[in-house]
């Protein structure tokens, strides 16, 4: 009665239950077993291609201490003081530029990839529900944590759409994660798929997506893998991020049987004055245009989803920096969006972190998850060109 009559005089610590008929009623049998959550998380998007919906998002974003460590006291006047008052309208055009009916690229194919999973694992006979989160922006990660407990799910795996681990990036989702369970009075068990950089599957839609563009196109002189870029302090601090990149892109050369010098890597979407992964993208494909490489394909790898990083920055900013160098022929190769090998890779994916919840079974391929000799990035051919 205490509580009853005081509850509105204080904040409530944890966010309500899904509602029980009855919460002291107890099953006659054993209860049924409950649908598995799946909760695919990608990074984030502003609702709007508006400088208003730019800066909610980016002061989300860039509020993130896994995003920059620059101590607090430092950084977020800067970031208010100056970022904020001029980045928003800067972008909103490149925003703009890209952005679909349904909304921004990466919202739009991201939303896809959940439905065309939930299809497959369905398919399967698989007892999961997913729903998509965004770490920053909507849907949030909250909202889509309350829809699977909602729907009964006592489990829940979050799969970060990132195939290369970083702090910045996976990281950021295991605490937003575990921050809103926190408030959460009957918490789910959890699990996270921390990286799927040389997963055989992953690598294989790479590799399909790859050639089917040039079945239909035709070859270039170079491929070019551009991954999203990290400060170098980071990896010197101990992130794996860089290794892991390497590792992708010497596991795709292998299996797209590429001589060497035909493959170059670097990294992309510098932001602040720090040093970065070095090759810097906009400068390499300069250097290859000048030093007579006449047509190149761009992929990237790190982007399971198309964005503004790959739409804009290297589908527009890049081919106008590789053009006017003097390179005559620039292809912009998309990402695995919602492509069936990737949609059947992702489902082996998630069936292989399932299994031993129950009624969750073997994945249904027989074949799901093996690595072999040829699979392991190790073990497959070079090609890939190192940044220095």
């Amino acid at each position: 009665m205490f509580l009853r009559t005081f509850k509105y005089l204080w904040p409530e610590r944890y966010e309500p239950e899904p509602e029980l008929d009855d919460p002291y009623a107890v099953p006659a049998g054993a209860r049924p077993p409950a649908p598995a959550g799946v909760l695919l998380v990608n990074l984030g998007t502003p609702d709007e291609p508006t400088a208003p919906a730019i800066r909610r998002y980016l002061a989300q974003f860039l509020s993130d201490p896994r995003v920059i460590e620059i101590p607090r006291y430092l950084w977020l006047p800067i970031l208010h003081g100056i970022v904020l008052r001029t980045r928003p309208r800067k972008v909103a055009p490149r925003y703009a530029s890209v952005w679909m009916e349904g909304g921004s690229p990466l919202l739009v194919y991201s939303r896809r990839q959940a439905q065309a999973l939930q299809a497959r694992l369905d398919a399967r006979g698989a007892h999961v529900r997913v729903e998509l989160a965004m770490r920053y922006g909507n849907p949030s990660i909250a909202e889509a944590l309350r829809r699977l407990r909602a729907q009964g799910c006592q489990r829940v795996l979050t799969v970060p759409l990132y195939p290369q681990y970083s702090a910045s990036t996976t990281a950021a989702v295991v605490d937003e994660v575990g921050r809103v369970a926190a408030r959460l009075r009957d918490q789910p068990e959890m699990r996270f798929v921390k990286r799927f950089h040389d997963d055989p599957g992953y690598l294989q839609a790479l590799a399909a997506t790859i050639r089917d563009h040039w079945s239909r196109n035709g070859e270039p002189q170079k491929l070019v893998l551009s991954f999203h870029g990290l400060p170098r302090q980071s990896i010197e601090l101990g992130d794996p991020y860089y290794r892991d990149c390497m590792e992708t892109a010497r596991a795709l050369a292998g299996r797209l049987g590429l001589p060497e010098g035909r493959l170059e890597v670097c990294f992309q979407s510098r932001f602040g004055a720090a040093r970065w992964l070095e090759p810097y993208t906009e400068p390499t494909l300069k250097e290859l245009a000048r030093t007579g490489v006449a047509s190149v394909d761009v992929a990237c790898p790190g982007f399971v989803a198309d964005c503004i990083e790959t739409l804009e920055e290297i589908a527009q900013e890049g081919r106008d920096a590789f053009l006017q160098a003097g390179g005559r022929q620039f292809r912009y190769i998309p990402a695995l969006n919602d492509s069936p090998a990737w949609i059947e890779a992702l489902a082996d994916l998630v069936q292989r972190h399932l299994q031993g919840w129950p009624g969750q079974g073997e994945t249904s391929r027989p074949d799901a998850g093996r690595v072999g000799p040829a699979d392991h990035p190790s073990a497959s051919g070079g090609g890939a060109s190192a940044p220095a």
